[in-house]
């Protein structure tokens, strides 16, 4: 009662207050369904409001606090997407409020400190979460664990050190970010770029080491299936690297003709051993000078 009178004056407390204190019972076996109920017609309240979205989206983080934490996003995943056999009446309701929960959950300022926190817990729960045989869960669960690699690529290192343990999780990931691939290419940074690349070759030694061991014939096939998803992902990874260099190239053609411009010979000579280089980072600082000159 105490928080369905505070969600009438503040839908951000409210659904705080869900997230921490009801949602975690709803998960619990001994939660009957008569309670269920009444918990889900908190939150559909809340998000009935017509500014819910504006307001929760904007205001995820309420005073270094998150709305939903990750270990609620978590509870709130495994409700929505329960294995067939397990699927109950609630299912239906919470598939209807997930979307809404879902960008609640992960809002936040990309790049900052306490968002790269975030974005490590929800990349650990979600991979193994991938790897428990529910294909459901694990469909969405890899998709999530894609958002926090692209947020945050310090998940990539995070990524190599659960590798041998989420086997089978991870190659859930990896045909996961295969198949997004195949439908639109995958938004890197030429920094990220990089960083990815450095993981599937870290991830292809693991590849290759677990093969040379040998093991149960699961693992073995694992690896495999892995170490292949692994090489056409580099493949992608090396094109998005000839774009990058095409704009290096394009990048010192136009610090070239400042350089002209400027009657700077010693910059001529100086971005012409970095064609012949390719070190984007010099590029950069080449055509900046220039241009000063």
């Amino acid at each position: 009662w105490m928080m369905a009178q505070a969600s009438q004056g503040d839908i951000s407390v409210g659904l705080y207050s869900w997230a921490h204190n009801l949602l975690p019972v709803v998960s619990s076996k001994s939660c009957n369904p008569q309670s269920r109920d009444l918990i889900l017609q908190l939150v559909e309240k809340i998000l009935s409001n017509p500014k819910a979205r504006t307001i929760l989206v904007n205001g995820a983080v309420r005073k270094g606090e998150r709305l939903i934490p990750p270990l609620s996003f978590e509870i709130l995943v495994r409700l929505t997407f329960p294995a067939s056999s397990a699927r109950v009446k609630a299912t239906e309701r919470f598939e209807a409020i997930y979307p809404l929960l879902k960008e609640v959950s992960l809002a936040g300022a990309p790049g900052s400190k306490a968002m790269k926190q975030v974005t490590q817990q929800i990349f650990t729960s979600a991979l193994k979460a991938a790897g428990e045989g529910n294909p459901v869960l694990a469909k969405e669960a890899a998709a999530i664990a894609i958002w926090a690699l692209t947020q945050n690529v310090d998940c990539c290192k995070h990524w190599e050190n659960l590798y041998n343990d989420n086997l089978g999780a991870s190659v859930t990931v990896l045909k996961k970010l295969i198949d997004e691939w195949k439908q639109r290419p995958v938004k890197l940074t030429p920094a990220d770029t990089l960083t990815l690349s450095r993981t599937m070759k870290s991830l292809r030694l693991k590849n290759e080491e677990g093969l040379a061991e040998g093991g149960n014939g699961a693992n073995h096939s694992l690896y495999k299936d892995a170490d292949k998803c692994c090489k056409v992902i580099s493949g992608k990874l090396s094109s998005c690297g000839g774009c990058i260099k095409g704009i290096a190239i394009t990048a010192a053609l136009a610090a070239a003709g400042a350089a002209v411009l400027s009657a700077n010979p010693e910059a001529i000579t100086e971005l012409k051993t970095l064609v012949e280089s390719w070190d984007f980072n010099k590029f950069t600082e080449s055509v900046m000078a220039a241009f000063k000159n």
